[in-house]
């Protein structure tokens, strides 16, 4: 597990799958796609409700290098992580970023682990939430540009 991924967990201990799924968002803030995919089985399903789901870990890739080719970062901050054997339930903030402006919204992800790898990769989140979150973001940063103007 990364040093930025320390997530409060609602079990008490830690998991097998728990760690492999922190790892994995890990791996995601810090851009590295090809080490977030090797934790994802080949016919992994990922989806952002209520999108059509990515089928297969090609898919998986093609949204991802899409997502991260947009943004300038992602962060994850854990409010709770909790696991039932293979599934794992993250509560979290997750930050996107880009070209300055931080969009921070609430999201629910479902994960499935199996034989040591993520075979499903569910998030969920209020679309209006997501929305207004670029909306704060972008007045934080015309705020944050107009302070420097003045101070100058």
């Amino acid at each position: 597990m990364t040093a930025h991924a320390t997530p409060a967990r609602t079990t008490g201990e830690t998991t097998p799958e728990i760690d492999l799924v922190v790892e994995f968002l890990a791996r995601l803030e810090g851009g590295d796609i090809p080490g977030a995919l090797d934790l994802m089985s080949e016919d992994a399903v990922y989806q952002n409700v209520p999108l059509p789901p990515d089928r297969g870990k090609a898919a998986v890739r093609r949204t991802l290098e899409r997502m991260m080719g947009v943004g300038d970062g992602f962060r994850v901050e854990y409010d709770n992580v909790a696991a039932n054997g293979p599934v794992v339930l993250t509560e979290r903030t997750d930050i996107l970023s880009v070209r300055g402006v931080n969009a921070r919204f609430w999201v629910c992800g479902t994960f499935e682990v199996h034989d040591g790898r993520i075979t499903l990769w569910r998030d969920r989140f209020d679309w209006a939430d997501f929305t207004f979150a670029w909306v704060r973001g972008g007045a934080r940063a015309v705020r944050r540009a107009v302070r420097r103007r003045l101070d100058h």
